[in-house]
């Protein structure tokens, strides 16, 4: 799987009724992919995956696939009660998606071995990114033993344990050279130099979806914008819950695009919060064009 530089993770837009907004959605994609993105995730966190409906998920593949147009991979979000996970795949597969971005299922823990049956079984469908985070927290031989299944092909590191990703990607790479690993954490390029470190260069950029301009800066090498606008946007993200998709799509709508708001249970920013992310985003996008 093709994947390079930064990757695009949309929001879902709803309309004032509070239903899917197709156009704008296409829209938001369309912005995103003047600014040549590796690749689109549609539907995942940022996108509100967990507040879709089937029918939801599907309609909003659909949109990404059509806007993006074969121009880079597009992956869809995936997960939860396995039934729901197989839905989303046949209906992303079915969209023309290449791939699925796949979230830990809901609730239910089991061993190692059902885990692995779990993911087995959704990339049976499409080919899988497995999304590390919250309950799913891999070992090497874990992920070894994942990348050893037909239909995975990567990795997306949610929690941060550098020491583990290091021998992740060692005892992984020895067997499986084109295994794909990334850096999921939220406002990954904050933590990009760790990650490099060790080898992984690929990174979800939530910035991406809200000022494209920011994000290539940084990854063509604007080091300024790490601490004069990534750790301020950091400290921001952390002032309240949920704030990791609501501060993205409050972004997307600074910039011009009636994405509408989050649904619950997350929170849109108060009218502060609000005003520190446009003073944000204004001295960010100033320092990108010096």
């Amino acid at each position: 799987m093709n994947l390079s530089g930064v990757l695009f993770f949309p929001v879902t837009p709803f309309d004032a009724a509070g239903g899917l907004a197709e156009d704008a959605l296409a829209e938001h994609v369309a912005r995103g992919m003047a600014h040549g993105p590796g690749g689109v995730f549609v539907a995942c966190g940022t996108g509100e995956f967990s507040a879709l409906s089937e029918a939801e998920h599907a309609r909003a593949v659909r949109v990404a696939v059509e806007t993006v147009a074969g121009r880079v991979p597009v992956f869809a979000g995936a997960g939860g009660p396995l039934g729901a996970a197989l839905n989303q795949a046949r209906a992303a597969r079915a969209a023309g998606a290449d791939g699925l971005l796949l979230m830990p299922p809901y609730l239910t823990q089991g061993p190692k071995d059902g885990f692995r049956a779990y993911v087995a079984a959704v990339a049976a469908e499409l080919p899988v990114i497995v999304y590390q985070r919250g309950p799913v927290v891999l070992e090497p031989d874990d992920v070894l033993a994942l990348a050893d299944l037909p239909g995975v092909v990567g990795l997306k590191d949610g929690v941060g344990d550098i020491d583990r990703m290091q021998r992740t990607v060692l005892a992984v790479r020895e067997k499986h050279e084109d295994f794909l690993f990334f850096n999921g954490l939220p406002t990954a390029e904050l933590t990009m130099p760790a990650y490099r470190g060790i080898g992984v260069d690929l990174y979800s950029s939530a910035v991406f979806a809200f000022a494209p301009e920011i994000a290539t800066a940084y990854l063509n090498g604007d080091e300024r914008l790490i601490s004069e606008f990534y750790a301020p946007l950091v400290r921001l993200r952390g002032k309240v819950p949920g704030y990791p998709v609501a501060l993205v799509k409050a972004g997307v709508r600074l910039r011009g695009l009636d994405v509408g708001a989050v649904r619950p249970p997350l929170v849109d920013l108060t009218g502060e919060h609000l005003a520190e992310l446009g003073a944000l985003i204004a001295s960010g996008l100033a320092l990108a064009a010096a």
